[in-house]
């Protein structure tokens, strides 16, 4: 399973190298995962269960990207006028980036999203058992390339 921000600059099988049609994607805006409710279920919710429990997955990605204009919001504010937007990424305080591509703080809200996904009771439990690994994946759309999270740093893959 892929799962990616909305943005049409990520093209999954470009970064990943699969052939089109073999991955099970989910795109959001921002990459976001909703924390798991089951008395708010969401669709990706429910794609995320799909994947995970009914068909088997053994492996999902969470790639983040330069750039991205939800992180940008997430960090900086300036979207009061969409107020389904302002709901759906819950934005911190504003703060200046280091970095016009937004690339760290894109790499800390990867991490972010593995963290509410780790927490989902049906992936903890594959976790656990073996049989589902948690990735999180960065793309810099400038240089195209694709850094893997480790414990404390982003490295090439």
């Amino acid at each position: 399973m892929f799962i990616t921000c909305a943005d049409s600059r990520i093209v999954t099988a470009a970064i990943t190298g699969a052939q089109p049609g073999s991955l099970f994607e989910l795109r959001t805006a921002g990459s976001v995962i909703p924390p798991y409710s089951l008395t708010a279920p969401t669709s990706e919710m429910a794609t995320i269960e799909f994947a995970v429990v009914q068909l088997g997955v053994s492996e999902i990605v969470v790639c983040g990207h330069s750039h991205c204009g939800a992180v940008s919001a997430l960090t900086g504010g300036g979207i009061d006028h969409l107020p389904a937007m302002r709901g759906w990424l819950r934005p911190k305080a504003p703060r200046t980036p280091s970095d016009p591509a937004m690339r760290a703080e894109g790499q800390e809200h990867v991490r972010a999203q593995l963290e509410v996904l780790r927490a989902y009771p049906f992936v903890a439990e594959k976790v656990v058992a073996g049989s589902l690994r948690v990735h999180g994946w960065f793309y810099d759309i400038e240089t195209g390339e694709v850094s893997a999270c480790d414990e404390h740093a982003f490295l090439p893959l």
